[in-house]
């Protein structure tokens, strides 16, 4: 008896327990409903409230985004074709070096054309200009230019020779380039003891070197200026006028001493009295073309 109760609340706990179980996992599947406290702050975001910022928000941001795009669109442009960026560039560049060109070529053409103060006559003082006495110094400047240091000592040297070479003087030197250029060392060489000897002469005597263009104006006393100046020149005053005792003294003694290497028989005297006219005629034609040099310039195109 005693076993069939025990077995009977054994069973009756079992399905109480069953029971109980199932009560609670049937309650886990029941969806629980929201509080009262909750609603408020689920309804705090309707949908209905949203259309409202948007149409607030996309005035504010579109103007800069659209010039953004016009920014980048014009940025593109720019970049885009980068063939014709340096056809351009290139172009510019061209530019500038074809007028640096044409600067530096008129700047040679009229250093070409000043043959008045390096090729041909050397240092002179223009019209209007102040002559002031020569230190020692520049003395020896203006020796050095006139006789050995400015391309137009040697040109005038080789024009000499193509005289020479022409009238065949002296008969005992040959022809051609053999005989031009012994005829060149000889004049070289004469020119250069005559030129010495004049510098020392005048700068023993204090006499000006250099010729002054005439303030006169008109073809006839310009022209006389320049052949006078050719036999006076000035003192120390720079305004006295005195004989070219020193220029003539000096073509004398270059005729002398240019007999030590011309072929014999030669007459010392008659080379330094042929070496004296010679520079009677050299030295007026020389003045004149100083004299006009400017005039001359003018002609031929020179902007100076």
């Amino acid at each position: 008896m005693k076993r069939h109760l025990r077995t009977l609340f054994f069973a009756t706990l079992l399905c109480i327990n069953l029971l109980m179980t199932c009560a609670i996992v049937l309650a886990q599947d029941v969806p629980t409903k929201p509080s009262p406290a909750e609603e408020p702050s689920s309804s705090q975001q309707p949908p209905e409230h949203q259309p409202e910022r948007q149409p607030e928000r996309q005035p504010e941001h579109q103007p800069s985004d659209q010039k953004k795009d016009e920014q980048k669109k014009d940025a593109d442009e720019d970049n885009g074709n980068p063939v014709q960026a340096m056809a351009d560039k290139t172009k510019e560049v061209t530019a500038q070096a074809a007028d640096a060109t044409k600067k530096l070529g008129q700047t040679a053409l009229n250093k070409a054309r000043d043959w008045e103060s390096s090729w041909v006559t050397g240092a002179f003082i223009p019209r209007g200009g102040e002559i002031v006495p020569l230190s020692t110094r520049e003395r020896g400047d203006l020796y050095l230019n006139q006789t050995l240091a400015t391309p137009g000592a040697y040109l005038k040297r080789m024009f000499a020779a193509g005289i020479d070479q022409a009238r065949g003087s002296p008969r005992q030197w040959q022809g051609g380039w053999g005989g031009y250029g012994e005829r060149f060392a000889s004049r070289e060489g004469q020119f250069i003891a005559a030129n010495s000897l004049a510098a020392l002469g005048n700068a023993k005597l204090q006499y000006e070197p250099r010729y002054d263009q005439c303030a006169c104006s008109g073809l006839w006393p310009r022209t006389r200026h320049a052949i006078v100046r050719n036999f006076i020149t000035y003192n120390r005053t720079e305004h006295e006028r005195r004989p070219q005792w020193a220029l003539y003294g000096g073509a004398f003694g270059g005729g002398l001493i240019s007999t030590a290497w011309k072929p014999h028989p030669r007459n010392a005297f008659a080379e330094g009295g042929r070496a004296m006219l010679g520079q009677a005629g050299y030295g007026a034609l020389l003045n004149f073309f100083i004299e006009f040099a400017v005039d001359i310039n003018r002609k031929i195109g020179a902007q100076k």
